[in-house]
């Protein structure tokens, strides 16, 4: 992707010269704020939340506002380089899309549209265990494009096997273990709207188009169940169970398996239980590389390794799981200080810009996860608008890498930062 940059800059320029503006901002504060409009209220609480009184998702902000840049000057750098490899794979820029839950609140066939995009930019997509559409259409939207594969431990072991097949089919070019949401954090803009996407059947494809949870689910909806409260609620929320379960809307509202389906999700999607030991098995399990993501202490991360994980990504959901955690970008300091410079380390949460992105790959991450950002752009433009956030944050990292007289990903190193005043 080398002049990425100047192409961007381009681009909107010559559109300007015929008056016309970006349907999808190039900052981040306008970007939020027109998807905020966009979006409905049940939308906004979800995608944009965070845990408890929001502080680890201030903190990941105030994070990247602790380190300046420097710039080098007369480096003569006209030509970039912004590949990176990871895991074996070469990837045109050190920017990966970080799975996101239920994004069909912010646009329906949400993660094919992502999916597509991704492709569109040459950008590898991490597929959501709680996407709205299943692993397969993704994959075939995306061609030969990179994906990966987000997997949350299920209580049902069965499960977590059939889940890894799938992936394995689809070509998945690693396997990314959630480790930090063996339960919901505690999101009081959820909370305070009696609002779950999943109890809608909202963000449970992966899990309906599976065999091994339908035969789970068809068990359960072969047994008495106590019924439910009627209320104008309970309506409105059948009837989004119906129209989001698989097959023809008259039929599901007929069946008991919409409901059942939802149940059986709450009951299993997430394993509290998870520990190093169901880690232990997986390389048994799988072919494909194992990335294990939500690390932040750096004896996890050399306990990761130890057990033989290709990878980890230095998260904390976005802070969406922990309220007053430690930000990412600070935990990514010592994880990489801890595991040494040959380990592969991404990281995700708080990436917002491309100088954001030039600032984690000083501190020691092999690339990042983009998060809410493209998310945003789905809500003001559908597909469109998520391949403009991806081309603009590229763009602003190449033109950042231009200004630094950095020549490749590889010279992008801590002596280009300094604390800030």
């Amino acid at each position: 992707m080398s002049g990425a940059g100047l192409a961007r800059l381009s681009t909107i320029y010559r559109q300007g010269v015929l008056g016309r503006r970006p349907a999808v901002p190039a900052d981040f504060a306008e970007l939020e704020r027109r998807a905020r409009r966009a979006s409905s209220t049940r939308a906004w609480a979800y995608v944009a939340g965070g845990a408890g009184e929001g502080r680890t998702m201030r903190r990941n902000r105030e994070a990247f506002d602790r380190w300046a840049i420097v710039p080098r000057m007369a480096s003569g750098a006209v030509d970039r380089d912004l590949t990176v490899e990871l895991l074996g794979a070469r990837h045109a820029a050190p920017l990966l899309l970080a799975p996101v839950g239920a994004g069909a609140l912010m646009g329906t066939d949400s993660d094919v549209k992502i999916a597509r995009a991704a492709a569109a930019t040459g950008t590898a997509y991490v597929f959501s265990n709680q996407g709205c559409n299943p692993m397969e259409d993704c994959a075939a939207a995306m061609g030969d494009a990179a994906r990966w594969f987000q997997l949350y431990w299920s209580k049902d072991e069965q499960l977590v096997d059939s889940l890894i097949a799938r992936a394995e089919a689809i070509g998945a070019g690693a396997l990314v273990v959630t480790l930090d949401t063996t339960v919901l954090g505690w999101r009081p803009q959820d909370l305070n709207l009696g609002s779950l996407p999943f109890s809608r059947g909202q963000g449970i494809a992966q899990y309906t188009s599976d065999p091994r949870f339908r035969d789970i689910a068809a068990e359960r909806a072969g047994q008495p169940s106590p019924k439910p409260e009627v209320t104008l609620g309970a309506i409105r929320t059948l009837i989004a169970m119906t129209r989001n379960h698989p097959g023809r809307f008259w039929d599901n509202l007929r069946s008991p398996l919409p409901r059942a389906s939802v149940e059986t999700f709450l009951d299993i999607y997430s394993n509290p239980g998870l520990s190093w030991d169901h880690l232990a098995t997986l390389r048994d399990r799988t072919r494909l590389p194992v990335v294990l993501k939500g690390i932040l202490h750096p004896d996890d991360a050399r306990r990761a390794f130890d057990l033989g994980a290709d990878a980890v990504v230095v998260s904390n959901h976005g802070g969406r799981q922990v309220d007053n955690a430690v930000a990412s970008l600070d935990a990514l300091v010592s994880v990489r200080e801890a595991v040494g410079p040959d380990a592969t380390v991404l990281l995700d949460s708080g990436i917002r810009t491309g100088a954001d992105v030039f600032t984690a790959l000083a501190l020691g991450a092999n690339a990042v996860l983009l998060g809410r950002p493209y998310m945003y752009g789905l809500a003001l433009a559908g597909q469109s608008g998520v391949e403009d956030v991806i081309r603009n944050v590229i763009a602003e990292l190449d033109l950042t890498m231009a200004l630094t007289g950095t020549r490749d990903i590889a010279a992008i190193t801590r002596d280009l930062l300094v604390p800030a005043v």
